[in-house]
């Protein structure tokens, strides 16, 4: 698999969804980094908590797993925003 950093213009060659993306400026590559950085570090934050059951309760690992998900959910809707 060929990867790509997210900050690249060549970024824009491997989406199935999207089929236009517009060159991001050097403000906008730092932004996205900046963005996905906050994300990754709040998610490693709550692993940190643990992965399992917390304090044996079902809802504290189902609000757990939620707060990870909607991290992910956030970040990558600030990138959309920001390569609209």
């Amino acid at each position: 698999m060929i990867k790509i950093d997210s900050t690249d213009d060549q970024r824009t060659g491997n989406s199935p969804v999207r089929h236009q993306y517009r060159v991001l400026n050097d403000q906008e590559k730092a932004q996205m980094a900046r963005i996905k950085d906050i994300g990754a570090a709040f998610i490693r934050e709550c692993e940190a908590m643990g992965g399992g059951y917390v304090n044996h309760e079902a809802q504290a690992h189902r609000d757990l797993s939620l707060a990870v998900q909607h991290a992910e959910d956030a970040v990558m809707r600030a990138v959309r925003h920001l390569t609209a």
